[in-house]
């Protein structure tokens, strides 16, 4: 953990520093609640293992910073039919999505983000994020993965909700199944 990461992961303290960001979510979370089974993995996943970890899970929040794993868990709920809500913040800009995965007509991430489109991959520690904008992302998130576990509500599987911080204004962009896609189509 690394003090400049405080202001926007709320998860840790001061007294977090030094520590593996594992060990001091498991520390965190379970004094929040000890009776929630926490099991902490501080390795890169292989993508076998990846899908033989989400197996046994019923809906996957991806939180991650950059594309390479964002593909690779698309990648592994597509196989998996499991779904997967993503959220990303950088600068002023959020973006939180669902691809309910468990549908057939559902898009992907690739669907939205082609795994080889030329994207430029921006990392907060280079380009900065307000603060408060990745605690928004993670409600909705959450928000998103208690309807999908418990069938409330509408989702936002093929919707996009894009979040201009600097004018506090809100959109939704629609996202549609690629039949094209080269992580999906044959699903």
């Amino acid at each position: 953990m690394d003090l400049t990461n405080l202001q926007r992961q709320i998860l840790y303290r001061t007294d977090s520093v030094g520590v593996p960001k594992v060990e001091a979510a498991r520390t965190a979370l379970s004094a929040l609640n000890p009776d929630v089974k926490i099991v902490p993995l501080q390795k890169r996943i292989e993508t076998g293992e990846l899908r033989s970890l989400l197996a046994d899970v019923d809906v996957v929040l991806d939180c991650s910073d950059n594309f390479a794993t964002r593909h690779a868990l698309n990648r592994a709920c597509v196989v998996g039919h499991k779904p997967l809500v993503s959220g990303a913040a950088i600068r002023f800009d959020a973006q939180v999505t669902v691809f309910d995965l468990r549908k057939p007509d559902a898009p992907c991430y690739a669907c939205l983000f082609a795994e080889d489109g030329e994207i430029e991959e921006v990392q907060c520690s280079a380009m900065g994020v307000f603060a408060p904008l990745t605690g928004v992302v993670g409600a909705l998130q959450a928000m998103e993965a208690v309807k999908l576990l418990t069938g409330a509500g509408e989702t936002l599987n093929g919707r996009l909700l894009l979040l201009d911080a600097k004018r506090s204004e809100w959109r939704t962009v629609r996202v549609q199944r690629d039949p094209a896609c080269v992580v999906c189509s044959t699903r």
